[in-house]
C-alpha cells in the first residue's frame, strides 16, 4: 500500500532551498519541538486547515492578533471596501487618525500616537525615543522578555550588575550592546541596585507587563510599583511593551489591570501591535504629549515609515476595535481562557502530571512545574522532553499550540465551548499518555 504524500513535509522541503530554515520566523520551524510545520492553507473562526486539509484548533491566532478569530465578517467587509478604496498611498489618510484617536481613547496613558509596521518597529522607535527625550543612553530590559529583534534589544544577562548585556545574535557588535543592563525579571531588589549603580545616566526601563516570551508570566504588583517609583525618581521613561497585551488581556490593555492595583499607575511610553492592526502588519508606539512632540516633524527624534499607517491594515484594526469594545467582550473571553485552563490542569491532574497554568484575558500560559515560575530560569525549569511530547500529543489530535515551551497561547471569541471541550479531551489523551511515560 503506498503511503499518503504529506504535503507539509513537501512544502517544507520545497521551502528549505529557497528560505532559510524553512520559514520566515525562526520559531515557525518546530526547531525546539521536532517534526514537520504545519503549513496553513485557510482559517476561519477557531480553526485553520494545513495543506493535508486537516483542521486544527488555533490557539496560536497568528501569535495573537486574532482575537475575534479568522475572518470575522465585520473585518472582512471593512477589508474589502479599503481595498477598493486603495492598497497605499504615502499620504495622511483620515483612518489613520481614526485608529490614533480610538487607541487612545481606551488607552488614556498615550496622549499621543505614531503608528509603524510591526512591533520590532515600535519597540525599536520607543527606545530611540526614550534616549532622545532624556538625552542619556543605558537602558534596562529584563531576561526572558522580547521586545523585537532591532540590535540593541538582542541581548542576555551579563555576569553582575556592574556589567551590561551580550548579544545573542551574530552581527550584534559588542559596542551597539554595551548601554543595554539586563536584570531577573521580578527581582525588586536587584531593580533597585541597578539604578542605585546606573539611575543617572538611565533613559528607560522596558519590559512586557505580562510577559508572553518566556510562556506567560506576569510582573508582580510589588515588581511593577517599584520600577514606575524608580523610574520617576531617577527622571528615567518606563516603556510598557504591550505588543502581546494591549488589547488582548483587557480593552486598556495589562496596564489598566496594573492601575486597579497600583494608584496612579501610568507608563511614559506604550508599545502596541498584533490586536490593533487585527491581523494585518501595523503596530504603535505613544506616550506623553512632551515626550511624543520630541519626534520629527516636530523634533530631534527621527523616525519615519513608507508604509506606516497603512490604508488598508488601520481599516482592519478599527474593524477589530470596533468589536472588542463592545460591553462584555472581554468577560465572555475571559471566561473562555479560564475554562481551557481549569480543563488543562484537570487532564494533567487526572494523569498525575505536574501543571500550572495562569490567564488574563484571551492570553495564558501552561507550564509543566508544580507553581507558576517568576522569572525566565524558573521557565527554564519545565522539562523540555515531556513538553514537546505534550505538543505533539495534542498536535495529532488536532489542536495547534505553540511550538515551544516559552511562548504564550491565545483564545479567541470565536472559541466555544465544544472547542473546549475537544481540546480538553484531546489533552486528557495527551497527558494520559506522558503519564505512561
Amino acid at each position: 500500500m503506498t503511503r499518503p504524500t504529506d504535503l507539509n513535509d513537501t512544502l517544507f522541503q520545497r521551502a528549505r532551498r529557497v528560505i532559510p530554515g524553512g520559514v520566515n520566523s525562526p520559531v515557525r520551524a518546530f526547531q525546539a519541538v521536532g517534526g514537520t510545520p504545519r503549513f496553513v492553507q485557510r482559517a476561519q473562526g477557531a480553526y485553520f486547515w494545513d495543506a493535508n486539509g486537516k483542521r486544527h484548533i488555533d490557539y496560536i491566532g497568528s501569535w495573537g492578533p486574532m482575537i475575534l478569530g479568522h475572518g470575522h465578517p465585520a473585518v472582512v467587509e471593512a477589508v474589502q471596501q479599503a481595498l477598493l478604496d486603495g492598497f497605499s498611498f504615502g499620504a495622511p489618510t483620515e483612518r489613520e487618525v481614526q485608529l490614533a484617536e480610538e487607541i487612545i481613547r481606551y488607552v488614556p496613558s498615550m496622549e499621543m500616537v505614531r503608528l509603524v509596521s510591526s512591533g520590532t518597529e515600535a519597540g525599536m522607535s520607543a527606545i530611540r525615543l526614550a534616549r532622545g527625550a532624556t538625552g542619556r543612553s543605558k537602558i534596562i530590559k529584563f531576561n526572558g522578555c522580547y521586545h523585537g529583534h532591532a540590535d540593541s534589544l538582542l541581548v542576555k544577562a551579563g555576569s553582575g550588575l556592574a556589567t551590561f548585556g551580550h548579544a545573542t545574535s551574530a552581527g550584534v557588535p559588542p559596542e551597539v550592546v554595551q548601554h543595554t543592563l539586563v536584570l531577573e525579571y521580578n527581582d525588586v531588589a536587584q531593580l533597585e541596585e541597578a539604578f542605585a549603580l546606573h539611575g543617572d545616566n538611565l533613559a528607560c526601563v522596558i519590559m512586557e507587563p505580562i510577559a508572553g516570551n518566556m510562556n506567560f508570566v506576569r510582573a508582580s504588583v510589588p515588581f511593577m510599583q517599584r520600577a514606575r517609583e524608580l523610574c520617576t525618581l531617577h527622571g528615567a521613561l518606563l516603556i510598557l511593551d504591550e505588543v502581546m497585551t494591549g488589547f488582548r488581556v483587557a480593552l486598556g490593555g495589562a496596564q489598566s489591570v496594573y492601575a486597579q492595583q497600583i494608584p496612579g499607575f501610568a507608563p511614559d511610553i506604550t508599545v502596541l501591535g498584533k490586536v490593533i492592526g487585527g491581523g494585518m502588519p501595523l503596530a504603535a508606539f505613544g506616550g506623553k504629549r512632551a515626550v511624543m512632540e520630541q519626534l520629527a516633524p516636530l523634533g530631534p527624534v527621527y523616525q519615519a515609515g513608507t508604509l506606516s499607517g497603512n490604508p488598508v491594515a488601520t481599516a482592519c484594526g478599527l474593524a477589530t476595535l470596533a468589536q472588542v469594545s463592545q460591553p462584555g467582550f472581554y468577560d465572555r473571553l475571559a471566561g473562555s481562557t479560564r475554562a481551557l485552563t481549569a480543563g488543562l490542569a484537570g487532564a494533567a491532574k487526572e494523569a498525575g502530571v505536574d501543571f500550572c497554568a495562569d490567564s488574563e484575558g484571551g492570553m495564558f500560559g501552561f507550564f509543566l512545574l508544580p507553581e507558576l515560575p517568576q522569572n525566565y530560569p524558573a521557565v527554564m525549569e519545565t522539562d523540555r522532553e515531556r513538553f514537546n511530547a505534550l505538543f505533539h500529543g495534542l498536535l495529532d489530535r488536532g489542536v495547534y499550540i505553540a511550538p515551544a515551551l516559552y511562548e504564550a497561547g491565545f483564545v479567541s471569541a470565536a472559541h466555544s465551548a465544544a472547542d473546549i471541550e475537544e481540546t480538553v479531551a484531546a489533552a486528557r489523551a495527551a497527558f494520559a499518555a506522558l503519564g505512561r511515560k
